[in-house]
């Protein structure tokens, strides 16, 4: 099994290699957006009745419209090899890629910052902050 900091430098990588970090010099506010973009089409997915563990398949088709060519998305099998996977998953995994992605562009050992807060949280109370959520 890959380590956390494995994935991280995989994540850089494939990422630094597609060109998302051309022209250099995005802001830590920028990531963070990104981030926070990929956590909001998870909810999307959830307000639309996705339950947390269902995928789907989407594959793009062009279209016409007014002689005019637009692509749009349609449902397809996961074999399919235009198949982009969809839903609560992916889009976690998307989360989860875009923070592995900033933990390598900034060096951070995320095993040991994920070891140490996991550590610090099980020396709290229960429930700490006696909050609704």
């Amino acid at each position: 099994m890959k380590s956390l900091n494995q994935l991280r430098d995989e994540c850089y990588k494939n990422s630094k290699d597609h060109g998302f970090h051309d022209p250099p010099g995005k802001s830590v506010g920028d990531d963070v957006a990104l981030m926070h973009s990929e956590l909001s089409e998870l909810l999307e997915d959830f307000r639309n009745g996705r339950k947390p563990n269902e995928a789907y398949y989407v594959r793009k088709v062009q279209v016409f419209h007014d002689d005019m060519p637009y692509k749009i998305e349609v449902p397809c099998e996961k074999d399919h090899p235009d198949a982009k996977p969809c839903g609560i998953p992916s889009e976690i995994a998307d989360v989860i890629i875009r923070a592995f992605d900033f933990c390598g562009k900034h060096n951070i050992d995320i095993e040991r910052a994920v070891e140490e807060k996991m550590a610090f949280n099980r020396s709290r109370p229960y429930r700490h902050g006696n909050k609704a959520l």
